[in-house]
């Protein structure tokens, strides 16, 4: 799942999304996926949770939609062991206003580099092995679900902060981190569950 080119922190994924995206009036999901690395399943896990987290972007109708089949599209190739990953060309060309997206990722960088500062590798069995493949399965429940989460207030947030956990325990090997998101996704899944609107 990890790449040798693969960013090594949260903080350094930020920064190749800001450099990547310097100068674009529009910001597509294809252009997110070039920044990272088309072989990077760990750091789109880690992105689609970042966005989706990020204000004045994860609250823009439609986004959480999308970044959720982004994911299930990365990891359902990765479960079928796929070398790179593959979207559609409609999907890759949905996009966001650069400046907001300059935005969201300034407010995530004091985040960042707290996260950073306690992320280190342990146990590894949990990021490595089978154990990714476990995670996987996860994430792809969470975006399943990002579509309903969509008329649920504040349930998407939730839903990000499990995916950027879950994406930054498989970049920084940190398998502590993933137990935290296992728990944030459950907490996510009940509040979605006591808030359904039927």
């Amino acid at each position: 799942m990890n790449q040798p080119d693969d960013p090594a922190s949260l903080t350094e994924l930020l920064e190749r999304l800001r450099s990547n995206t310097a100068g674009q009036a529009q910001v597509s999901v294809g252009d997110v996926l070039e920044a990272i690395g088309e072989r990077s399943f760990g750091p789109m896990v880690l992105v689609a949770g970042v966005i989706t987290l990020a204000p004045l972007i994860g609250d823009i109708p439609g986004v959480p939609t999308a970044l959720g089949l982004m994911v299930l599209l990365t990891l359902g190739q990765l479960v079928f062991q796929r070398h790179s990953i593959w979207i559609p060309s409609k999907l890759a060309r949905r996009n966001i206003e650069r400046e907001k997206l300059a935005k969201g990722l300034d407010w995530m960088a004091k985040p960042a580099r707290f996260m950073d500062r306690w992320t280190k590798q342990r146990l590894l069995w949990l990021v490595r092995g089978s154990g990714q493949y476990v995670i996987a399965i996860i994430c792809m429940a969470v975006a399943a679900a990002m579509p309903l989460m969509e008329i649920i207030p504040f349930s998407a947030n939730g839903a990000g902060i499990a995916l950027m956990a879950f994406g930054l325990a498989i970049v920084a090997r940190d398998g502590l981190l993933a137990l935290v998101a296992i728990v944030a996704t459950g907490g996510t899944t009940w509040f979605v569950l006591t808030n359904l609107p039927w």
